[in-house]
This record gives C-alpha cells, structure tokens and sequence, in this order.
C-alpha cells in the first residue's frame, strides 16, 4: 500500500474527530483526547468494485415501515417479506426483486451475509429477515452452498439460535469462539493504532472477509451504543470483521471515531460490502449493543434498504435522537460529565447514564472518507408506509 494513501487517510480521520467535538455543545471540563495515528494494510486491489461502499447508488436510503411486521415482540416473516422486496425494487428500479437481487450477486458468487447477534436474544438480526435474504439471493441462482452467515462470536450467534434456524445447507460461521481466539484472522490485513498503551495494538482482518466471500450484505439492527452512538451498518461490518476492537475505548473515552471508518474504508472489506439492510423491527434507544430492558426496546416495524452505509447510520441516527427526545432521554452527543457512570447496572436501567463519551461522529468521518453521504439534508430518503 502507498504510505502516503495511508497518511492522508488517518489525518483526515483525526481531523474530523477533533473538529466534530469542538463544533458541539458540552461541558468545558470535558477534555476529549485526540485520536492517535492508525497505520493500515491492506489487500492490494487492481480495480476498486463500483459495487463497494457507497454502491451502486449513493445518498438513497429507502425506509419502510409496516406495523404488522413485528407484534407481541414476534417478527412476521411473510409481511418482512413484502417489505424487502419492494424496498430492492424502490432501491433499484427495477420492476422485480429478482432483477433488483441479480445487480448485486451472481451465480458464481460467494455471499456473506454478516449478521449482527449482539444483544440476542431480546434484539438482534431477525432470523426471519435473514432467511428472506437467504431466499432472495438464491433466486439470483446463488447455491445455498456458496452461502455463508457469519459474525465474529460463535457463543454470540448460539444465543440466537442462527444455527437452527437457518436454511438446510447453508454455512453459518462464528469467526472466534472466545475473545483471545485469532484463528479465524487474517495476519496481512489489519490496522494498528496504541490507543490506551494495550499490549496488543493491532486488529486483524475475519479471513472469510479477507479470502473466502465475495461479496457481502451486511445485515446490523437499529440500535444505539454505549461508546459510538450508534450501532449501525458501519460498526456492524467495521468492527464486526476485524479483531480486538473493544481496546478503542476504555471508560469514559472512545477512539471509535475514527477507527471504524478506517476499518470500513479498508480493502477488501469496502469493495466487498455491496448492500446493506438494517432490520428496524425493533429498535434499542438505550443500552445498546446488549441490553436486554424491553423497556429500551421498541417495536419500531422498519426495514433500512441502501448501498450507503454512512447514509443509512445518519438516518439511523436521527431515528434514535428523535426516539430519546420522546422519551425525555437526552441526546447521544450528551457531553455531561454526571452522565458518566462506572456501574454497568445503571446504565442497563437509567437512560439519563452512559458508561463513555459517545463518539456518533464517526459517521460523519466515514462520509469523509468517501464511504457515504452524511449531509441529512443531502440524503434521498425514500419512505414508504406499506401497513
């Protein structure tokens, strides 16, 4: 990799860190510390895929919306059904699912389908909605063999049952099955950072990412995060795909901003991420990624349809302020430093407490990074009501 892509990179990040903290509200005594130089390599591209981040069709998010798709916290798999479909087809123009499909996966392809289990089993991706994806891309003729679900915890993905509940021959694929397991990694594709002086400053490539998919539809959930704001299609697939990423913070401050925009930009992560589809069924408001409060959980009924991930997060974004501001909570850029709290108990119940300095603007970094739109204004936000 050219050093100087590398430099340019990383400052741009830093840059945007600094400047989205000062362009905010929030106490004077709150001193955020700048993020530090991330060095990166990466799989050397010939030709960089129009189908990587932002896709085939950039600042379009089409968001649909059907309160019969989730009732008595049970997601309808016919009625997530009609919602995916015509979200492909709003998305692309096309006049069928199947035509929609067949410009992002072909035969010979092998698809990824990187889910987001954190949180099972009270919020997580929908086995439903997956098994509709799974159906969808077979139709675009890809075997159920050349098809793989996969996220980094196997002990994650068992708690929400994804092994059962997905097609027959379909390989579903947990990258570790502990925290120091690095097996599953990829020595030549990582990116190094010290943020807190860790014994361990780099963060691997998942080989099925670096060396077996071909493609990948990455598949987060509609929640917030204790440390990046949000838990959207960026971290889903950034932080989802390489390793030892939970040294990005350490209470009460969060290099998440940048670190999962680099991550994201990084080949052949970005040319491989070709549509994402964020499951809103229900949406954490607090005490994401893990809670397990219903009382953070709302049954929101939404599907997110889009090959921009960074316009997908800001419409994500938006979707939970305006849910924290019905529910009197205060906003996820809150800066307070009586917000803080050490106790992992408290923020699971008291929606006023976090457990960091919540980074969102690593979206907006990632947009500088030419992996979105991050303008809301900017965005061509598609939606429909379908029941």
């Amino acid at each position: 990799m050219d050093r100087r892509t590398f430099v340019k990179r990383t400052c741009v990040g830093a840059a945007l860190f600094l400047g989205g903290m000062d362009a905010l509200a929030y106490d004077d005594e709150v001193k955020i510390p700048p993020p530090p130089p991330i060095d990166v390599r990466e799989a050397p591209l010939a030709k960089r895929s129009p189908l990587g981040m932002p896709g085939l069709y950039p600042g379009r998010v089409v968001e649909l919306s059907d309160h019969r798709s989730i009732a008595g916290n049970r997601v309808s798999q016919p009625i997530v059904r009609q919602m995916l479909e015509r979200g492909m087809r709003e998305l692309t123009g096309e006049s069928s699912a199947r035509a929609a499909w067949a410009k992002f996966v072909e035969p010979k392809d092998v698809v990824g389908i990187k889910i987001n289990p954190s949180g099972a089993p009270a919020c997580c991706s929908s086995p439903e909605l997956v098994r509709e994806i799974i159906n969808a891309v077979q139709s675009a003729g890809v075997p159920a063999r050349n098809i793989v679900v996969y996220d980094r915890f196997g002990y994650e993905m068992d708690m929400g049952g994804y092994q059962v509940l997905m097609p027959p021959g379909i390989r579903v694929l947990g990258v570790q099955d502990d925290r120091l397991d690095a097996s599953g990694y990829d020595a030549e594709i990582y990116c190094q950072a010290d943020f807190f002086g860790e014994w361990e400053t780099r963060s691997y490539m998942a080989s099925v990412v670096a060396r077996q998919v071909d493609k990948i539809i990455n598949v987060p959930t509609l929640k917030d995060h204790s440390a990046s704001g949000v838990t959207g299609c960026l971290k889903n697939v950034g932080y989802g795909t390489f390793n030892n990423v939970a040294r990005s913070h350490r209470a009460p401050f969060s290099f998440t901003n940048p670190l999962i925009g680099v991550m994201c930009s990084v080949e052949p992560l970005r040319s491989k991420t070709v549509l994402n589809i964020m499951d809103g069924t229900r949406m954490v408001w607090h005490g994401g990624p893990l809670t397990q409060n219903q009382s953070f959980i709302y049954q929101a009924g939404i599907l997110l349809v889009s090959t921009d991930p960074v316009a997908t997060d800001t419409i994500e974004l938006d979707l939970i302020e305006k849910k924290r501001q019905t529910e009197g909570a205060p906003s996820v850029w809150e800066r307070n430093p009586k917000s803080i709290t050490s106790n992992n108990g408290e923020f699971y119940q008291d929606a006023n407490k976090n457990l960091f300095y919540r980074q969102p603007g690593h979206i907006a970094v990632a947009g500088k990074l030419g992996l979105g739109e991050s303008d809301l204004k900017k965005i061509d936000h598609r939606q429909l009501l379908m029941g």
